[in-house]
């Protein structure tokens, strides 16, 4: 990568502006290096200058818990500390994908590349989905079933297989965006800044790099006419725990079938030195049969965050459609 690069110039600029609106952080955050599974005790956060609950520094999600419960666990909600210690080994031998080569990949990646988290939640929960009590997602509408199948057809997979111009790309793809909200853990990239100022609470994803800004002033959502990728939040404090609300998604921002009517209210609480509990619910009529509500911790990462450069120079585009045109060719030639 670089290090002058339009992507390293993008970064940079957006980093200043915010962090030009944002005070100073609070004075040291007394964070423990050991991840902890409860507050301290007596332990309250820290304040920003302005009073309100610190969230500020940079925080890691990765997690081997899955969103939904596995059925081997389908009538237990909560491992013991054995259980849990030995379901953690399992899946971080599981998923090294230095142990373990995976069917059709060439070895692209070994495991350096891979953040897939090595424990499981603080509680112990073996789903991050906690309601319904399944730990499962709900069923999709018939509706969403028909916009699922639509968008799964054979014309649509092979025009994303060997596209026919920027516009058959998806939009993690193009770079647009790659974790939709709200934000789920992956195997990779799984980190953010929080900053914040009295008005606002700006949340800085790792992968693509996109800038979440919350307004905290109590103005209203945008007009519903407006789409936006990540949609359009509001925030604002309940004691310590702050609530945030995102409407106005596009129908392109792909959450689980989600279209453009998705609603998330996420509650965010800084629970101990090192951790801040994130919870999530998410309603949508016509994707899903019932609102449901997920769960997930955030962990302090003394490392900091590093530059995602998603297509340098736009070079990945290119040689993508370059190849495709020559496999249109090379079937075209086998076919006479």
């Amino acid at each position: 990568m670089s290090p002058r690069s339009p992507a390293s110039v993008a970064i940079l600029a957006v980093t200043i502006v915010v962090l030009a609106l944002m005070p100073a952080p609070a004075a040291a955050q007394g964070a423990a290096n050991a991840k902890t599974s409860a507050p301290a005790k007596n332990w309250t956060p820290p304040r920003t200058p302005d009073g309100q609950p610190d969230l500020q520094g940079v925080w890691n999600f990765a997690t081997v818990t899955p969103l939904e419960r596995p059925k081997e666990f389908a009538n237990k909600p909560v491992l013991t500390e054995e259980e849990a210690a030995a379901y953690e080994k399992r899946e971080v031998t599981r998923m090294n994908v230095d142990l373990n080569k995976r069917e059709g990949d060439p070895g692209t990646y070994n495991e350096f590349w891979w953040e897939h988290g090595s424990k499981i939640q603080a509680d112990r929960r073996t789903s991050l989905v906690i309601d319904p009590p399944d730990g499962r997602i709900p069923s999709l509408t018939p509706e969403a079933q028909k916009r699922v199948a639509a968008a799964n057809t054979a014309a649509i997979r092979a025009r994303r297989d060997r596209p026919d111009s920027i516009e058959d790309f998806t939009i993690r793809d193009r770079c647009i965006l790659y974790r939709p909200i709200p934000a789920t853990p992956t195997q990779n990239n799984n980190n953010f800044r929080i900053v914040q100022s009295r008005n606002s609470v700006a949340i800085l994803q790792e992968e693509i790099h996109e800038t979440r800004i919350i307004p905290l002033d109590g103005r209203p959502h945008i007009g519903s006419s407006i789409r936006q990728w990540n949609g359009d939040s509001r925030g604002h404090w309940e004691g310590d725990t702050l609530v945030v609300e995102t409407t106005n998604f596009t129908d392109q921002t792909d959450f689980h079938g989600a279209n453009v009517n998705l609603r998330v209210v996420e509650r965010l609480t800084r629970a101990a030195p090192d951790r801040i509990d994130v919870e999530f619910t998410v309603t949508d009529p016509t994707t899903w049969t019932r609102p449901w509500t997920a769960k997930v911790n955030y962990w302090k990462n003394e490392d900091g965050l590093f530059e995602y450069a998603c297509h340098e120079g736009d070079y990945a585009v290119k040689h993508i459609l370059l190849n495709a045109r020559a496999a249109d060719a090379a079937k075209k030639e086998s076919a006479k």
